[in-house]
């Protein structure tokens, strides 16, 4: 297969159309990925469609589900690798009423709040802390959206999960919001693949506010100190394996400032590859197997990957 095929779009003019009809100009047609990924790497989407709220979301749910069309929701585009070649199809963003940070009046003794899939987690932590919520220092400095901090169950002593009492989800298959059952495990949950959250409602014991203030301040403080935040990445690229850490095993394999075209391993942190500018999806891919290869070499372990693959690598 050439490389023009690799990239051909999925959607004729009459999808476009239906597309339009039903986004207006919050659809965009062969639209870079690249500025929406925090690695600032990816090719061009098909169909680009910002949705506001849920109803808009279940209309355009449904029309995928008629034409069986693929589809990827992208959310702040962190820990994600999108290919040179774009995604086929639609990719769709979810803003609006989805980004909204609401404090419900719930049990004394508890802060509560609901949170649309496109939050931004560091405003929510950064609420929440005022708060006084106990243990959101746990997600606080995590790149993302409460929606894909949710997915892959994100934290660091504490995980999301532990704090989650309802998520609202929708799907092609059924496009009205519907509250599920998720369980929570070590950088995945059992959300269904077709689920796309709308909301997500979390309790914390409260605590006081200026004691959990400065505990949070302390975590970000101490990350921005060991992490290559000035450099666009995906935030760790592989987990870490049991009773070990990744970036240790990296760093001791010596493939700490290894280069890969633009891309790099952070000499900082080496769980972190860094973009310098012109790095590819190709780039950062060659690497990462060249550093999971190493690592197997020298240690006999494993690593796997944080980060996901989505689109065409050529």
């Amino acid at each position: 297969m050439n490389a023009a095929a690799l990239t051909d779009s999925l959607l004729g003019a009459p999808e476009r159309a239906a597309l339009s009809d039903i986004l207006g100009e919050r659809v965009r047609f062969d639209e870079a990925l690249a500025p929406y990924t925090s690695w600032k790497i990816g090719g061009p989407a098909d169909a680009f469609a910002q949705v506001e709220n849920t109803l808009e979301l279940a209309a355009l749910l449904r029309y995928v589900f008629k034409r069986k069309l693929p589809w990827f929701v992208l959310g702040s585009g962190s820990n994600l690798l999108v290919g040179d070649g774009g995604i086929r199809g639609i990719v769709i963003r979810l803003g609006g009423e989805f980004a909204r940070i609401e404090f419900l009046d719930g049990e004394a003794g508890y802060v509560t709040a609901r949170a649309g899939a496109s939050a931004s987690l560091a405003l929510f932590t950064a609420q929440a802390a005022s708060r006084g919520a106990e243990g959101i220092g746990s997600i606080a400095g995590i790149p993302g959206s409460v929606g894909g901090a949710l997915r892959m169950n994100a934290g660091t002593d504490r995980e999301i999960g532990e704090f989650v009492r309802e998520v609202r989800v929708q799907s092609p298959a059924k496009p009205e919001p519907q509250a599920v059952t998720v369980q929570y495990f070590y950088r995945h949950t059992t959300l269904a693949h077709d689920a796309i959250v709308a909301d997500v409602t979390l309790r914390f014991a409260a605590g006081d506010q200026v004691a959990v203030r400065e505990e949070m301040q302390s975590r970000l403080v101490r990350r921005k100190k060991t992490q290559p935040l000035q450099l666009p990445n995906a935030g760790s690229c592989f987990r870490n394996p049991e009773g070990d850490k990744a970036g240790r095993l990296i760093e001791a394999a010596g493939a700490k400032g290894w280069r890969e075209g633009g891309a790099e391993v952070s000499p900082l942190h080496a769980n972190f590859i860094v973009n310098h500018g012109d790095a590819s999806a190709a780039d950062v891919a060659t690497l990462l197997a060249r550093v999971r290869r190493e690592v197997v070499e020298k240690f006999g372990v494993e690593l796997e990957l944080e980060v996901h693959f989505v689109g065409v690598f050529s």
